[in-house]
């Protein structure tokens, strides 16, 4: 199991630059996701060359065998963890709910400013996890897995993203903004590692491929 953000001065000029800033956060990224920071790329490729090739099985999957949400930390489940670690200027109620805030969605680039239009991507989704090893563990061990907040595995994305990523692969799926996807495939590769999960081969290759490019 696991090797376990100058006060200006009020002038015409002013005004005109202060209009133009609060444009800009209105139409660029104004929060980016804080997933942790994934290995490098050749330690990617280095783990990556260590895991396990083997066929998938997903026989028996159900996602409830993956318990979420937790309790993290005081009133704040994974989810609202996530949605609090991943937006900007995000204020919560006293259950940890956030009822407002900005989110930036880096697999496609879109802002949102609304919680219920975010779902938290399990990078390596469940099914994919259980199709790789995790159908042998305990409960409690996917439990740990599916609210894992210090490993780069979960992450505040756009909700409808999400549900076409669904439980594809990096040789099926990636992030249509291309400037991330090398971002993805350390994640990826690092959170197999970690829970020593195995790749099929058509996976492999596409890590192998997208890794060279980082």
């Amino acid at each position: 199991m696991p090797k376990f953000y100058a006060r200006r001065r009020l002038s015409i000029l002013g005004a005109l630059t202060a209009l133009i800033a609060s444009v800009a956060v209105l139409n660029g990224p104004t929060a980016s996701a804080a997933l942790p920071t994934p290995v490098s790329a050749a330690t990617a490729r280095t783990y990556l060359a260590s895991l396990t090739v083997a066929t998938e099985n997903r026989t028996g999957y159900a996602r409830d065998l993956f318990p979420t949400w937790i309790t993290i930390s005081g009133t704040c489940n994974t989810r609202e963890y996530i949605l609090k670690r991943d937006g900007s200027n995000v204020v919560t109620n006293s259950a940890c709910t956030a009822t407002s805030g900005s989110w930036y969605s880096p697999y496609d680039g879109a802002t949102w400013t609304a919680a219920s239009d975010l779902d938290i991507d399990h990078l390596v989704p469940l099914a994919e996890a259980w199709d790789s090893g995790a159908s042998a563990w305990t409960t409690a061990q996917r439990q740990a897995f599916a609210n894992d907040v210090t490993r780069p595995q979960l992450i505040a994305v756009t909700d409808n993203v999400n549900q076409s990523k669904s439980d594809q692969d990096p040789a099926e799926w990636m992030p249509s903004v291309t400037s991330y996807r090398c971002t993805y495939v350390r994640a990826w590769v690092q959170v197999k590692y970690y829970y020593d999960l195995s790749v099929d081969s058509a996976e492999k290759t596409a890590l192998t491929n997208y890794l060279a490019n980082c």
